[in-house]
C-alpha cells in the first residue's frame, strides 16, 4: 500500500474506527489524553538549544524534546502571526476565510475574524468532553463580533490584538492607549512582565485540573515577539515612543526574552509533573511563524513575513509518554493545520465533515503506526507577491518578479536555482499552484499586507514589500 493511498485511507475512517485502528488513540469517554498546546510568538527554527542555539540556554524546552519527538522540518502556515492562528484552529488553510487573508489582522472589525459559527480545535474538543482554555494571545478578531468564548473555549486571560509591552500591557504607547488585557471579555488590570503572568496563570490552571476530565490548556504567549525588554526591562517599557521598536533590541535582550519564555514553560511542566498528569498529556510546542530581527534562523534564510524557509520553518516538539516513545528526530514534514486532526484523533473525534481538514492527521506517524510520507504544502504572501509550494524535496518560490526552484533538504540556505536544470519540476510546481490557488478566496486589493524593508531593516534594503513596515 502506498503512503498516499494508506493516508486517503486514515483520513476516510470514522472517529471510532479511527481510534481503534491507531494505537495511543483514545475513543470518547475513554482514557482521553489531556492537550497543553504552547505557541511562542515570532521564534526562529533555530532559537531552542535543542535546534542549534547557543548564545542562550532553553533547558526545559530542550528537555521536553529529549522526552518526546522533535521535528526537524516543521512549518507554519504563514509568514506572520493571525493567518497561521486561523489555520491553527480551524485545521484548515487560512486563505478559506476573508480574515485569513489578512497579513496580519489590525484593529476591530465586524468582518475579519474567525466567524463563530466555523468549527475550531476547542469546539470539536468540547463534544468530546473536554474543558478548554485558551491563555495569551488571540489575535483572530476584535470584541463584539470576535472572541475565544465565542468560538469554542471555556475561559480566556490574554490579550486580543498583535502585541502588547510586556509591562504596560498596551498594544501601543502613551497615556491614551488602553490595555489590552482580559479575563473573557472583560478588560482587567495586572502588574507584572507578561511572559511570567501567562505562565503562572496557566500554573494555575493545571493545579485546578482532576484525573478524568480531559482539558485543552492553549498557552499562546507574545514572547519572543516585540518590543525588546526582557523581564528587568521595565524601564525600557516607560522609554520606548513605539511600540514596534525600531529603536532597540538586541541579542542579548533577545536571548533573556527566550529564556524567560523557556522558564515560565518549565514552571507549566513542573506543575503538570507535581499533579500526576503528565504521563496521559500531550505537549506540543511550536512557533507561528519564523524569526525576526534578532532570531536564529540558520542554516535557513529569510524571516518572518518571507516564505524563505526561515520565514515559515518552525521549531515543533511534542511530547506524550503514554503513548509516544522518547527521544526521536523526525523528518516528517508538517505544518500547522496539521495539529487539529492529529489532536482530535487523539481524543477520539474527527474534524466536522462540512469542514474537511487540510492538514494532516500526524498520530500513526508519532506513534510509530505509519512511515513518514510525502506532503505537498503550498503558501502566497502579498507583499512581495510571494508564492511557494513544497513538494517532497522541492521547492517553487517566487518573490517578486523572481522565480525558483530549490531542493530544500540538500539546499537549506536556497542557495542554488534549479529552475533551468530541472525545468520540467519547475514547470509541474508552478502549475500545480496555480491550480490550488483558484481553489482559495483571491487576495483583493483591500487585503492588508506588510513585509520588511530597508527603512526598518537595513539588510532587506533590495526588497520593496507592496505593504507597510513589518508588524
Amino acid at each position: 500500500m502506498t503512503n498516499t493511498t494508506r493516508r486517503r485511507i486514515l483520513q476516510s475512517l470514522p472517529a471510532l474506527a479511527l481510534a481503534n485502528y491507531l494505537p495511543g488513540a483514545a475513543a470518547a469517554g475513554g482514557d482521553q489524553p489531556n492537550i497543553i498546546f504552547i505557541l511562542a510568538d515570532d521564534l526562529g527554527h533555530a532559537d531552542l538549544g535543542v535546534y542549534g542555539q547557543t548564545d542562550f540556554k532553553t533547558p526545559h524546552l530542550d528537555r521536553l524534546a529529549a522526552q518526546g519527538i522533535r521535528f526537524n522540518q516543521a512549518y507554519a502556515n504563514s509568514a506572520v502571526c493571525s493567518a497561521t492562528r486561523f489555520a491553527l484552529i480551524t485545521g484548515r488553510y487560512q486563505y478559506r476565510l476573508r480574515g485569513g487573508l489578512e497579513e496580519p489582522i489590525a484593529g476591530a472589525s465586524d468582518t475579519l475574524g474567525l466567524p463563530p459559527s466555523h468549527p475550531t480545535l476547542p469546539s470539536l474538543l468540547k463534544k468530546q468532553g473536554y474543558g478548554t482554555a485558551l491563555i495569551g494571545k488571540w489575535h483572530l478578531g476584535y470584541l463584539p463580533s470576535f472572541g475565544p468564548l465565542k468560538s469554542g473555549y471555556d475561559s480566556f486571560f490574554g490579550n486580543y490584538g498583535g502585541a502588547i509591552d510586556y509591562f504596560t500591557h498596551k498594544p501601543g504607547v502613551g497615556p491614551n492607549v488602553k490595555e489590552d488585557l482580559y479575563e473573557g471579555e472583560v478588560p482587567v488590570q495586572q502588574i507584572g512582565y507578561y511572559t511570567d503572568l501567562l505562565g503562572a496563570r496557566a500554573v494555575d490552571f493545571v493545579n485546578k485540573q482532576q484525573a478524568g476530565k480531559p482539558f485543552l490548556l492553549s498557552l499562546h504567549y507574545t514572547a519572543p515577539h516585540w518590543p525588546w525588554e526582557g523581564p528587568g526591562d521595565e524601564a525600557v517599557a516607560r522609554n520606548i515612543d513605539n511600540i514596534f521598536h525600531y529603536d532597540g533590541g538586541d541579542l542579548a535582550t533577545y536571548g533573556r526574552m527566550v529564556e524567560s519564555l523557556d522558564a515560565s514553560i518549565g514552571r507549566v511542566l513542573a506543575a503538570l509533573e507535581k499533579k500526576g498528569l503528565a504521563d496521559n498529556t500531550i505537549v506540543i510546542f511550536t512557533s507561528d511563524n519564523g524569526g525576526e530581527r534578532f532570531s536564529k534562523t540558520w542554516p535557513l534564510t529569510g524571516q518572518k513575513t518571507e516564505l524563505l524557509e526561515g520565514g515559515i520553518r518552525v521549531p515543533a516538539i511534542l511530547r506524550w509518554p503514554a503513548r509516544v516513545k522518547a527521544g526521536q528526530v523526525s523528518e516528517q514534514v508538517a505544518i500547522s493545520m496539521d495539529w487539529l486532526p492529529t489532536l482530535l484523533a487523539a481524543a477520539g473525534g474527527a474534524p466536522d465533515p462540512a469542514y474537511p481538514s487540510d492538514g494532516q492527521n500526524l498520530l500513526p506517524i508519532v506513534t510509530g503506526a505509519a512511515p513518514d510520507n510525502e506532503r505537498t504544502l503550498l503558501w502566497r504572501y502579498k507583499a512581495n507577491a510571494q508564492r511557494a509550494i513544497r513538494s517532497g524535496n522541492w521547492k517553487y518560490l517566487k518573490i517578486g518578479k523572481n522565480e525558483l526552484l530549490f531542493d530544500v533538504v540538500k539546499d537549506q540556505r536556497e542557495r542554488a536555482n534549479l529552475a533551468k536544470r530541472h525545468p520540467e519540476v519547475f514547470t509541474q510546481l508552478k502549475a500545480q499552484w496555480e491550480q490550488w490557488n483558484q481553489q482559495m478566496l483571491p487576495i483583493t486589493a483591500d487585503v492588508r499586507t506588510h513585509g520588511v524593508s530597508g527603512a526598518a531593516q537595513a539588510d532587506r534594503y533590495g526588497v520593496p514589500t507592496g505593504g507597510t513596515v513589518a508588524d
